[in-house]
């Protein structure tokens, strides 16, 4: 049994609290929600990173990790999440649940009381972040932001991303550029860090076998340092764009055995609509899954790519197809891949293919009851894009789709941008 309650602690500061007593652990976290900007997701990327390294009482990681020893091996590590057009960037935390320690003794409020530490009391020098934590957590980000190139699948995605919103913020990365993180001092990131504190919407968050009143006298206490007064608003829902009339086309060259098609496609259709289960249906109905239209046809029957599927950004607009190809038959490739989504569009897919898909979905929304990572990123989009939804609410509604709104829905799908990275000449 899982019951959630969500609360506003202060004026932009909620509290979304997950009651279950089926793990042995509880997980506790803090974000800040901010815009996602090119000028500042590296900054804002870079202050947990930092915060991560020692507070006044705990000044050093190895004073941090006693700490967290003392809580029978707690965990806490700094979070930078993407959710739309939303920068999360925070702390998770995991920790025995109370139920299961030796003696008895409670550590929810122990737990809390040492992520607050870890957000509100910095170890600081001259009045600013320690300019040595500085350094080498920029270095770490930095060097997080050219491996990004070293997964060319995830390159490929990344870069689709890139070009199909830019102008948007849904095209900046998460962590920011290695441009910006490197131009990164102490006195502009102390300021970011003071302007976070007091400007953006904080969601909290807990899973465990505490009673929700006692998770938020716990939480309410860490919160005396942070400052009131000042209207902290959240992004909101992300602008949509339409897909040019012709879809961009971007190729890259690099040093790469095997080809990366990416396509990105618009939807017209996101996480705030009605028509979203729909569209989570055309996507598993598509490439979603190992019953899917490009797995089944352009992988295994045609033989045309290494890997093909698809996946939906839940809270943009956006439909990610990506492939693995040989450099001379990309065409092919492309011209088929289009094709499976033609199928959707037309209605050319059977019952059983429906209800497999349907199964599917079911079966991940369901599933992320019994997963508390899974769990706490759900419940974070959903705090960000400012939605109630429970996964099993969204998995019934799921169940109730018809063919004739998949078709609808598929029917709305445009192709915006193709991005390939092929092998140099």
């Amino acid at each position: 049994m899982i019951e959630v309650t969500r609360s506003e602690l202060l004026p932009g500061v909620h509290l979304t609290a997950v009651h279950t007593k089926k793990f042995k652990s509880s997980v506790l976290g803090l974000q800040f929600l901010l815009p996602l900007q090119e000028e500042t997701a590296s900054l804002n990327a870079l202050v947990p990173m930092v915060l991560r390294r020692g507070t006044r009482e705990h000044p050093d990681l190895e004073a941090l990790s006693a700490a967290l020893d003392e809580l029978y091996g707690g965990s806490l590590e700094p979070m930078v999440r993407k959710k739309g057009e939303t920068q999360c960037v925070g702390f998770l935390g995991s920790f025995l649940d109370d139920a299961y320690t030796l003696d008895g003794a409670p550590l929810l409020e122990r737990a809390a009381a040492l992520l607050g530490e870890v957000v509100f009391h910095p170890y600081t020098s001259a009045g600013a972040f320690c300019p040595d934590y500085i350094s080498q957590e920029k270095t770490n980000l930095i060097d997080r932001i050219r491996a990004q190139i070293n997964d060319k699948r995830q390159y490929a995605q990344l870069r689709v991303v890139e070009e199909m919103c830019a102008g948007e913020r849904f095209g900046v990365d998460k962590l920011g550029s290695e441009a910006a993180a490197a131009a990164i001092d102490c006195a502009a990131l102390w300021t970011r860090y003071q302007e976070m504190l007091r400007l953006a919407p904080v969601e909290l968050y807990y899973c465990g076998s505490a009673a929700p009143d006692r998770v938020r006298q716990a939480l309410s206490a860490i919160l005396a340092e942070l400052p009131q007064g000042a209207a902290r608003t959240a992004p909101g829902r992300p602008a949509r764009r339409q897909a040019p009339d012709v879809p961009r086309l971007v190729e890259e060259a690099m040093d790469v055995t095997q080809g990366k098609l990416s396509l990105g496609l618009r939807t017209g259709i996101d996480a705030w609509d009605a028509d979203y289960p729909a569209l989570t249906l055309v996507n598993a109905i598509y490439g979603g899954t190992t019953t899917s239209k490009l797995f089944l046809n352009v992988r295994e029957r045609l033989s045309l790519c290494y890997y093909a599927s698809s996946g939906l950004m839940k809270y943009k607009d956006v439909m990610l197809v990506s492939s693995g190809v040989e450099f001379d038959r990309v065409e092919q490739a492309k011209t088929e891949i289009l094709a499976q989504l033609d199928q959707c569009r037309t209605g050319a897919f059977g019952e059983e293919e429906l209800e497999w898909a349907r199964r599917s979905v079911v079966s991940s929304l369901t599933t992320t009851l019994d997963a508390q990572g899974r769990l706490e990123d759900y419940w974070l989009g959903q705090s960000a894009a400012g939605l109630t939804e429970a996964p099993e609410e969204l998995a019934r509604r799921v169940e109730q789709v018809t063919r004739e709104q998949v078709v609808s829905a598929a029917q709305k799908l445009k192709l915006d941008t193709v991005y390939f990275l092929k092998g140099k000449e």
